[in-house]
């Protein structure tokens, strides 16, 4: 007999409401929660896929240990002997730093890595950290950091009422949003327009966005920052600057006119390959529309200049007055964010508190970038221990990362190397232990991470709608044990990870004179927390001391675990709404327009005017039906227009003779793939495209649908070398690569 169960789907960042049919302890089926009061029932093409991606053959069941140079199945007791083992004289005999942490993309996706990755790298104190942000959004979370004071104050576009909406690097049709969480992205954007309001997509590829576009700017890749630089070089020009209510909080616009005098439309306009009159046009649209929101996403962060592009975004915000308004970017107030602490000045936001080892990276975020984990790990003639054991959660970094070839060889000569993962894949195939969590179906669901970035405060929590299969552990139980294993308390039981944080945050609490708890006795209000796992006691703790808490008794009315189970599709807390300055961490107190890191990259923003690339260049592209590199083994997943081929411009092809369809040789500065050519006229001559997540081609995997048709690694195109420099973020597109046709060598 068939029952359903509601869940919050964790395959992408749109967090839509499900409704899944389960037959027994298996998903059959499912649909979207039409009384989700998030998504109203949007669902998309891989949550539909839900079951299919939870009930794959190819997901690990029970741990695996190395054992005479090969992976065989464990009991959990011997695998994490094993990793106490293979971690803990590492430690004692290199120190924290020469234990690297990677943390992947999935991670944000679970409970269990929203709240047990901070208690492992505290409690181990390593600095070798790396996490898929820097080859994603790094340069988003330093720009708010530099401009906010805070990393993590990422202001979201106003979907549901702006008038006016700029996206940049941004393909939401494709991806469903990326820090901007919005169910039914799609639908926003015709709403939009069905309300009169106006959409402008700036991309080198016409994307399904871009077709929507009332306007659509195919600009070179790689020259966001000059475009959005001489956009707002027209703002000062044509005294188009209106701060409203913002001027009081915001400070440096003079310095920013300033700096922005060189880059007029008429000196971006050849770099940028797009004509002066259409960037002043651009800019006075934006300067007219009633509300207007700029918006960039991963196109625009992963390119040489991603954190001046990230910035100028937020710049043209404020500008506009646009900044902290209905219908423009808000700052969302997530259910578990910390007490709203009162307005003033904060501790701001520092870069380069650290450096990596060999090539002297600055930290960003507490993060090293992803692209020098290989160095990090093979090179060991420089002062400072080199990486001799490796953490991976949730990541496969021999795909993502750049020049994997290079990391494939260096986690072979690790000491020790432990993978959280429910693959076997290209990265966790080197591991000495792989501890594999259960199936979404099986796990409890609450978004911390992206309800921090949604266009609408609300707040959901699913129960796991399996029991924990036998033989299986949950994965916030999996990261306890780690932290235990990691930091040498293993044996220990792994509630005492949630008890030593629970302790911990209400130990603080009680002595914050903003806390609701302040003055309170520790244990009185421990003693208050309701729910059957050690983490919904930590989920309870945060509901009640966030934003919209209880505060442990004293609004009675607010809000609390038990009220939130007794709201299965969630409870709405209204649009986002005009929160400045409580947000605004900066010594000053304020906004600050111009923060000095920013001035002194600008010169090298100058410098690119005069450059221009010859020959192609690259760009990646995303699929809806697919996430990175884990959901390639799911066979309603791909197929159809979710192939790894190459894009190339018709033009293009003709001139280096390539047909369609046939082989094409692609070679990058980190080495060369060879990839089935698709000639399109979606994108502009002199680019090329090649989609992420692909190159499950490499042996000791257990990929069986993914390697039928493994596709090629486009980062292996990529030597490491070029980031930005102030995020320390890869370099993923814009960069010079050759075609060759293989058909006219035969």
């Amino acid at each position: 007999m068939s029952r359903t169960a509601l869940r919050i789907c964790p395959l992408c960042e749109a967090t839509c409401g499900l409704t899944l049919t389960i037959e027994g302890t298996r998903v059959t089926g499912a649909r979207g929660d039409r009384e989700d009061v998030f998504s109203r029932g949007f669902i998309c093409p891989k949550g539909a896929s839900f079951g299919a991606v939870d009930g794959d053959p190819d997901r690990l069941r029970t741990p695996l240990v190395r054992r005479d140079g090969e992976l065989r199945e464990a009991t959990w007791e011997e695998a994490f002997d094993a990793v106490a083992a293979g971690l803990r004289p590492v430690v004692e005999c290199h120190g924290p730093h020469a234990v690297g942490v990677v943390l992947g993309n999935p991670n944000v996706h679970t409970m269990a890595g929203a709240l047990y990755p901070q208690v492992l790298l505290g409690a181990l104190g390593t600095r070798s950290v790396f996490t898929a942000s820097t080859v994603d959004q790094m340069p988003k979370h330093v720009s708010c950091g530099l401009l906010y004071g805070d990393a993590n104050a990422i202001p979201v576009p106003d979907l549901d009422h702006t008038d006016h909406l700029l996206l940049i690097g941004a393909n939401p049709l494709e991806s469903n949003g990326s820090l901007c969480t919005a169910a039914d992205f799609p639908g926003k954007l015709k709403a939009l327009r069905a309300r009169g309001g106006t959409l402008t997509v700036i991309d080198p590829r016409r994307t399904r966005t871009a077709k929507l576009a009332d306007r659509h700017i195919a600009v070179r890749p790689g020259t966001d920052a000059l475009l959005l630089a001489a956009m707002t070089y027209v703002l000062f020009d044509e005294q188009l600057v209106d701060l409203g209510e913002l001027a009081p909080h915001v400070q440096g616009v003079d310095e920013v006119r300033a700096q922005v005098r060189d880059f007029t439309p008429e000196a971006v306009a050849e770099a940028c390959d797009v004509d002066a009159d259409e960037i002043r046009a651009l800019a006075r649209e934006l300067a007219a529309a009633p509300t207007a929101a700029v918006y960039g996403r991963i196109g625009s962060c992963t390119v040489p200049h991603g954190t001046l592009a990230s910035w100028l975004v937020d710049v043209l915000n404020i500008l506009t007055g646009n900044l902290d308004r209905p219908g423009g970017a808000l700052f969302p107030q997530a259910a578990t964010d910390r007490t709203p602490r009162p307005a003033g000045p904060g501790r701001g936001f520092a870069l380069g508190r650290w450096h990596s080892r060999v090539s002297q990276y600055p930290e960003a975020k507490g993060e090293l970038p992803l692209s020098a984990l290989a160095e990090e790990i093979d090179t060991a003639t420089v002062e400072g221990e080199p990486i001799r054991a490796l953490i991976a959660v949730a990541a496969n970094p021999v795909l993502s990362a750049p020049d994997g070839a290079r990391l494939d060889k260096a986690l072979d000569s690790l000491d020790f190397m432990v993978s959280v993962d429910p693959y076997l894949n290209e990265t966790a195939r080197h591991a000495d232990v792989v501890l594999p969590p259960p199936p979404p179906s099986q796990s409890p669901h609450h978004d911390f991470a992206f309800n921090t970035l949604a266009v609408r405060n609300q707040v959901r929590y699913s129960r796991p709608a399996i029991p924990l299969e036998p033989g299986r552990m949950a994965e916030t139980e999996i990261l306890a044990r780690l932290v235990l294993a990691a930091t040498g308390m293993h044996g220990a039981a792994p509630a005492a990870v949630d008890t030593m944080v629970v302790d911990q945050t209400l130990a603080k609490a009680v002595k914050d004179p903003n806390s609701p708890v302040h003055g309170r006795d520790p244990r009185e209000i421990t003693a208050q927390l309701t729910g059957e796992t050690g983490p919904e006691r930590r989920l309870d703790m945060m509901l009640r001391l966030g934003p919209y808490g209880d505060g442990f008794g004293v609004r009675p009315d607010g809000l609390t675990l038990q009220e939130l189970l007794a709201h299965p599709h969630g409870i709405d807390l209204g649009p986002l709404a005009s929160r400045l300055p409580q947000p605004l961490k900066t010594r000053s107190g304020k906004v600050e327009l111009l923060p000095q890191p920013i001035a002194d990259d600008l010169p090298r923003l100058r410098q690119a005017m005069s450059e221009r690339a010859d020959g192609l260049v690259l760009v990646g592209r995303r699929h809806l039906r697919s996430n990175n590199s884990w959901m390639h083994n799911v066979p309603a997943l791909t197929g159809g227009t979710n192939r790894c081929t190459l894009h190339i411009h018709p033009e293009d092809a003709e001139r280096l003779g390539v047909t369609d369809g046939a082989p094409v040789r692609v070679k990058g500065a980190g080495g060369e793939v060879t990839a089935p050519a698709e000639i399109t006229d979606g994108l502009r001559r002199g680019v090329v495209s090649l989609p992420h997540g692909w190159g499950h081609d490499r042996p000791g995997t257990r990929l069986s649908h993914a390697s039928a048709d493994p596709g090629v690694n486009v980062n292996q195109l990529l030597d490491g070398s070029l980031l930005d420099p102030l995020s320390g973020n890869a370099v993923l597109n814009g960069v010079p690569v050759e075609v060759t046709a293989l058909t006219a060598q035969l």
